[in-house]
């Protein structure tokens, strides 16, 4: 089991993405455990991501066993996303074009 989580490349991107858009971001990711990358608020709600950078091939996209754990044992909501599109569709909010 792993003390400290790790940083996918992307998260950044999305975690400034979201809070550019008003989203309440906090970062989990340093918890590790299986603990997800971030824990958001928006609209009165609190959804859990973890983040996956979509640029890994496939096989870096897998969960981690402790990760893969969290998700069957947790019985809340949680979500994988890969990008800042994945991110707002779990939100349930549409993009402007």
């Amino acid at each position: 089991m792993r003390k400290h989580g790790r940083v996918d490349a992307n998260q950044d991107a999305i975690v400034d993405a979201l809070r550019k858009l008003g989203v309440s971001v906090e970062i989990l990711s340093s918890q590790g455990h299986g603990c997800p990358d971030i824990l958001v608020g928006f609209d009165s709600r609190n959804y859990l991501f973890e983040i996956k950078d979509i640029n890994q091939p496939p096989s870096k996209r897998k969960l981690t066993p402790d990760e893969a754990k969290f998700c069957r044992e947790w019985n809340g909501q949680w979500d994988l996303i890969m990008d800042i599109e994945g991110a707002l569709d779990a939100l349930g909010i549409k993009e402007k074009k």
